[in-house]
């Protein structure tokens, strides 16, 4: 007789986590930093986005997908920081 397994959880959600991690932080980054330096501290945060995302799907415990929910994690960290950025350069770029 065989034990029937667990239904693993869903991990999609810790995806999304690095996600909305990544838009605050950009947006922070934004706020915060000097327009010079901006660009700089944006790469510094997608690190810390890249870790943030390692952490997140080590602490689900599910082997089975792990390099490309951390692989989803990263790529949408990268665009949404990317799409901020281009945002705040803009608005750089066009202030009075």
């Amino acid at each position: 007789m065989s034990v029937p397994e667990l239904a693993p959880r869903r991990t999609f959600g810790g995806v999304v986590a690095v996600w909305i991690a990544a838009a605050v932080l950009a947006v922070a980054i934004g706020i915060i930093a000097p327009p010079d330096w901006r660009a700089a501290w944006m790469a510094v945060g997608l690190g810390g986005c890249l870790f943030l995302s390692f952490v997140v799907q080590l602490s689900y415990g599910v082997v089975a997908g792990f390099i490309e929910r951390v692989a989803a994690g990263i790529l949408g960290a990268l665009l949404v920081m990317g799409f901020i950025g281009v945002g705040f350069g803009l608005s750089t770029l066009f202030a009075v």
